[in-house]
């Protein structure tokens, strides 16, 4: 059985406590979907709960890409004056279940797997925003809600 940490029972009651700037779930403009939520949290504990959200239905994290570490490192080698974020990274998982499920119904959805949900902290902001590709109709809509209800824990929704 999963029982939290007490790093993790208290900063659940703090985000619980402080009144919280939340944005409902939106569909990117352009042609790749996401929903997404947004928090005003500190990065690092929103990213915690995030692990602590993906750990605690029994997944393990297969890797963490340190998107905005990536981009601030190799500014200078392509030429970028533009600091993006101050935080972003990439939290990826697989679930053997349904993964072979998924799978099973339809080969092509290995396309989507491992599952990354992201967090960002854009420059200069306070507003972490957490969020997810969203999936095509059919067996991917078990994922899809399986990262929904992982990203509205971390941002402090569930």
């Amino acid at each position: 059985m999963y029982a939290p940490s007490l790093r993790a029972v208290m900063i659940r009651a703090l985000v619980a406590a402080a009144p919280l700037a939340i944005v409902a779930p939106v569909v990117a403009a352009n042609d790749t979907p996401a929903r997404i939520y947004q928090v005003n949290a500190p990065f690092e504990d929103v990213v915690f709960d995030l692990r602590l959200a993906i750990e605690g239905r029994g997944y393990k994290v297969d890797n963490v890409s340190h998107v905005g570490e990536m981009l601030n490192r190799t500014a200078a080698a392509v030429g970028a004056s533009v600091q993006v974020y101050d935080h972003a990274e990439v939290i990826q998982f697989c679930s053997a279940t349904l993964s072979r499920k998924v799978m099973e119904a339809d080969a092509m959805n290995i396309a989507f797997c491992p599952y990354g949900i992201f967090a960002y902290q854009p420059f200069g902001t306070q507003t972490v925003t957490v969020g997810y590709r969203r999936f095509p109709e059919g067996a991917m809509q078990e994922v899809d809600a399986l990262l929904d209800s992982i990203a509205r824990e971390a941002a402090g929704l569930d």
